[in-house]
């Protein structure tokens, strides 16, 4: 985990805002003291010493919570073969998630050994120790390992990591042909085809190695994997699951959040066992899968969905609370800044509460959401200026 610089305490008034609590929309304001909010509400007012900032009517939100984005790869290398300096692909990844209102990132990091996807257990590796040595980032940044059970190697990779206690998140995934996003195995070839990175006969080699392991064998590397999160304090998630069956025996293992179920049955089973389920922004602001899913808005429909996470664009994350989903704005608010919080333990972040941490983020949405300000532990950390 890294946070700001620690910098001199501040106060601020933020005035004329709508204000997005857990169980209303009001009008008014939000006073800020140290790294904490001090008063919300219609008759806040400036106390000498406040930094002044009129809200001209915008929403005033909790700052985002991203339980899971690999927007990391594409700043790493944003075309095949064009790798990009490690902290310079981190830096740029946390403006631009700042930018998308997010203040708490875990970044889903690959432990996976795919040289041609950009993915290795090194980069893994590489990747998770310089989020640990950053200290100059405006985001609270966090770990989410992405752990390829099909590989022994990558388990291995994540234990480690865990038992430093460098992992603040875990998933278990098998992206095995003919299962789970890939249910189609002539999907999971066509993908790999057309990513021009791999040719014919390496998407057949990984159809050969990744159907050739035994259900049994995939399961005892995910129980491992959950064992070690367990022991070390972990929040843990599995990742596609494909039926209703799957994930009532992933969550007898203990595991908390159930990602991007494949269907909605599956997703209504995760649903009634009280696990928290997870789906892509993206999904939701697009209309669909890309993958032809279960969409967002199918779970959001028969009340099942709890978060919505990043996956691959920052600005979906933003924009999905403003979806019209016939509900109250701060039931979709809830789904990007409170539930993600509570799913992980974060229990100080992730609403506009008095004594909460102030993360906030202030949103235009005259024509898309905008972030123009964003305060992480009270810090001033993004102003956006210009004609709105």
């Amino acid at each position: 985990m890294t946070m700001p610089n620690q910098q001199i305490a501040q106060s601020y008034c933020l005035t004329n805002a709508r204000v997005v609590t857990p169980d209303s929309v009001l009008e008014g304001g939000v006073r800020i003291e140290g790294d904490r909010i001090a008063a919300i509400g219609s008759e806040v007012t400036p106390e000498r010493g406040d930094d002044v900032v009129d809200a001209d009517g915008q929403y005033l939100l909790p700052g985002l919570i991203d339980l899971h984005g690999d927007d990391i790869e594409g700043h790493l290398q944003p075309r095949n073969g064009a790798r990009m300096d490690t902290a310079l692909a981190l830096g740029a990844a946390d403006r631009s998630n700042v930018a998308a209102g997010i203040t708490t990132k875990y970044h889903a990091i690959a432990f996976e050994n795919d040289p041609d996807e950009g993915r290795t257990t090194e980069l893994a590796a590489e990747l998770t120790e310089a989020i640990e040595s950053a200290d100059s980032w405006m985001a609270d940044h966090r770990i989410h390992v992405r752990c390829e059970v099909t590989q022994d190697e990558a388990v291995e990779a994540a234990i480690r990591d865990m038992q430093r206690d460098a992992v603040d998140l875990v998933s278990v995934m098998s992206h095995v042909p003919g299962k789970g996003q890939f249910a189609d195995v002539e999907a999971f070839k066509a993908y790999y085809e057309t990513s021009d990175r791999h040719t014919v006969e390496e998407a057949e080699r990984f159809i050969e190695e990744r159907t050739s392991m035994s259900n049994d064998e995939i399961r005892d590397r995910v129980d491992r994997v959950i064992e070690q999160a367990h022991e070390d304090g972990v929040v843990t998630a599995s990742h596609d699951d494909e039926d209703p069956q799957e994930v009532e025996r992933l969550h007898d293992s203990g595991v908390d959040i159930a990602e991007y179920p494949i269907t909605l049955d599956t997703a209504k089973r995760a649903n009634e066992l009280g696990m928290t389920t997870v789906m892509g922004a993206p999904n939701l602001v697009r209309g669909e899968s890309q993958w032809g899913n279960l969409t967002s808005m199918a779970t959001i429909e028969a009340g099942v969905l709890d978060v919505l996470c990043v996956d691959y664009h920052p600005m979906s994350l933003l924009a999905a609370p403003f979806v019209e989903t016939g509900e109250p704005l701060p039931d979709r608010v809830a789904r990007v800044t409170k539930n993600p919080a509570d799913a992980v333990g974060l229990s100080d972040r992730g609403r506009i509460e008095e004594g909460a941490r102030a993360d906030i983020v202030l949103v235009d949405t005259a024509e898309t959401p905008t972030v123009t300000r964003a305060f992480v532990d009270g810090q001033a950390v993004y102003l956006a200026e210009g004609d709105r």
